[in-house]
Order: structure tokens, then C-alpha cells, then sequence
């Protein structure tokens, strides 16, 4: 049996409990130093550093479902906590990396890769991406990120290792999925935008579908999966992807 003992805020002697007098003490000594911890706590995930849940597939098989990333809010800029007004900006997403960002089209969350920047000529013929007039090179994938998708699911997709610039990530396609977007474009990027795609090329609702992201709708950058749940099997953690890097 747990007991509950009451909040101890001493008493001036001859001070009724629960007083006026008591509750002043109450909420300078109880109340005021916890809500100033949990602002500062809540800032500093706004401003600086946070992580992000994926529910859904659209960057498998780099992040699975059930991952908890690593958000850098400082890779880019600095915030006003709880608002998008910038501080300080010292640099700008590239080619290949992952962010978070406000979808341009409801505001939803999502983790994508940015392929193209301001300025880029971006396309996608049959799935191999163009960028500049140029296809981007591709190779085969390693067994082990093919491993980290369910065994049911491995063989249901295709593979491959695409590199944009120096960022060399995994990328799949699943065949069996009928209207997907595999050719898009040639599109511009235009200044202050983004061009972003899901590393799982025909389920991800990316720049094909929501359009280019703003400069402004960018949170951060993410590196690194932080913890990895299973949610196939009773939310049991993925010890293997826990600290696992993100290409």
C-alpha cells in the first residue's frame, strides 16, 4: 500500500494549515521551483535539442517504425523557444541530410532527406533521381539494413545504396505498389525551399505530393536514432539500433 504524504511547507507557529499565509509558502517553495524547471526543461527541447517519434515507414529502411531520433535544433539556427522566429542562422540543410521539419500542407511533423536545394533542377525518372541534369550514382545494399526491416516484409521491396554528394543512404522501392510517383519533374527549386523525398520511394508523402518545404518550416537536424521500440512485439526495445547512426 503506497501513502501519500502532504507537501511539506513548514508552519509559523500558531498558523492554521492551509491558510493564506500557507498556500503564499506553498507556491514559492513547491510550485514556483518546479514550474520554473519544467520551462527551462521544455526550452531547451524547443530551442535545442529534442527527439522525434516515427510512426510511419516513409524513410525505411534507414528509420523504421518505432524509432526515436535525435533532432539537432541547432544544426541550422536559433529560435525564439515555442515560436519559429530566428535568432541566428549559421548555415543551411544539404544535400543528404536528414531533417525534421512542418509539412507546407497541414503542419503534420515529418522526418524526410533533402535531395535538392535552392537553385537545384531536381527529377525522378522510374525512381533514379536526377539532380542537375545528372543521375546519381547507386550500388548494393548491405544484408544488415536489409535485416533491420521484419523478415516477412525483406523480400517484398528492392534495394539500393544512393549517393547524393558525399552522403551515401539506403533507398527501396516496392513494385507490388501500383500508382506510386516514380517519375516526377524536372522541377526548379525556388529560393528558400526545399526539395525533400522518404528514402522508402513509393510510400512517402515527400516534396512530390506536399511541394517544396520553406527555409522557415525546418526544425532540425537528425543523425543518430536515439532508442528503437519493436511495435510488432509488444513494444520489447530494439537493443541493435539504439545509438545507430543515420547515413
Amino acid at each position: 500500500m503506497v501513502c501519500m504524504s502532504e507537501p511539506k511547507v513548514e508552519q509559523t507557529p500558531g498558523e492554521p494549515r492551509f491558510s493564506k499565509q500557507w498556500w503564499k509558502r506553498f507556491w514559492s517553495e513547491q510550485i514556483r521551483p518546479l514550474l520554473v524547471l519544467l520551462m527551462a526543461l521544455f526550452s531547451v527541447r524547443s530551442a535545442i535539442a529534442d527527439w522525434n517519434v516515427v510512426p510511419t515507414g516513409s524513410m525505411k529502411p534507414t528509420i523504421i517504425e518505432g524509432d526515436r531520433i535525435f533532432v539537432n535544433k541547432l544544426a541550422y539556427d536559433l529560435k525564439v523557444p515555442f515560436t519559429t522566429i530566428h535568432i541566428a542562422e549559421w548555415s543551411n540543410p544539404k544535400r543528404g541530410e536528414i531533417v525534421v521539419f512542418d509539412s507546407p500542407r497541414d503542419g503534420t511533423r515529418l522526418v524526410k532527406r533533402v535531395v535538392a536545394v535552392p537553385g537545384d533542377t531536381v527529377q525522378l525518372s522510374s525512381n533514379t533521381l536526377i539532380i542537375n541534369g545528372q543521375p546519381v550514382p547507386y550500388g548494393k545494399l548491405d544484408q544488415d539494413t536489409i535485416n533491420q526491416l521484419v523478415a516477412q516484409e525483406r523480400t517484398a521491396h528492392a534495394y539500393a545504396v544512393e549517393s547524393i554528394g558525399q552522403v551515401k543512404h539506403a533507398v527501396m522501392s516496392t513494385p507490388s505498389i501500383e500508382g506510386a510517383m516514380r517519375s516526377f519533374g524536372p522541377v526548379t527549386v525556388p529560393a528558400g525551399q526545399y526539395f525533400m523525398l522518404g528514402d522508402n520511394r513509393d510510400n512517402s508523402a515527400d516534396s512530390r505530393y506536399i511541394g517544396f518545404v520553406p527555409r522557415s518550416n525546418i526544425v532540425g537536424r537528425s543523425s543518430r536514432v536515439i532508442i528503437s521500440l519493436n511495435y510488432d512485439n509488444y513494444y520489447l526495445p530494439r537493443a541493435e539500433r539504439w545509438f545507430r547512426a543515420l547515413p
